[in-house]
């Protein structure tokens, strides 16, 4: 086998396993995932809007669209964001700075690694049909 063959084969296969790792978390990052979401859990959860709106079906819906809140500000309607790992990582870390005119009074989570374990979790917890129904 050549060496470019090799390399080749091996970047495949690293490819492959960040693929998986990013597809199914351990059970360690989704219990210290679904620990960080407690804090959120005094506004949100996952089948129902409360203060603020539902978490089910986050995963590629427009931010300021869950069906039936009508609680969203002005500046999350207007901001045309489609939450995935990278908006949702940035909206954590500062909600105000991310979205300029929010109302969620929240100041976000500085950890890298809390936020990671928290978009994995909601991954997995926010998937319609399989963990959570949609409100209407």
């Amino acid at each position: 086998m050549t060496l470019r063959r090799v390399a080749v084969v091996c970047l495949g296969s690293a490819l492959l396993s960040l693929s998986a790792a990013q597809a199914a978390p351990d059970a360690a990052t989704l219990k210290r995932g679904e620990r960080v979401y407690e804090r959120c859990a005094a506004c949100h959860s996952i089948e129902g809007n409360r203060t603020g709106p539902q978490h089910c079906g986050l995963f590629g819906r427009r931010a300021g669209t869950a069906p039936g809140y009508d609680g969203y500000s002005r500046a999350l309607r207007d901001a045309k964001i489609v939450w995935n790992e990278r908006t949702l990582d940035a909206f954590l870390q500062n909600p105000v700075r991310a979205v300029p005119g929010t109302t969620m009074g929240y100041a976000g989570i500085a950890d890298a690694r809390e936020r990671a374990d928290l978009i994995a979790w909601l991954r997995e917890a926010t998937r319609p049909g399989r963990s959570c129904r949609l409100s209407r």
